[in-house]
């Protein structure tokens, strides 16, 4: 009982792993996405 336990407290943990890197690849995009916007409304503005 504890040896499956513990399995799946392994594979738990990678599956947060691999959540916090999705979140961080998916902020990283976000922080991209809100520079080109903020880059699109600069050349706006100088217009």
């Amino acid at each position: 009982m504890s040896r499956k336990l513990s399995k799946y407290r392994k594979s738990f943990e990678e599956l947060v792993q691999e959540n916090k890197q999705e979140l961080l690849n998916d902020k990283h995009e976000l922080e991209k996405i809100e520079n080109r916007i903020e880059k699109r409304h600069e050349i706006k503005k100088l217009a």
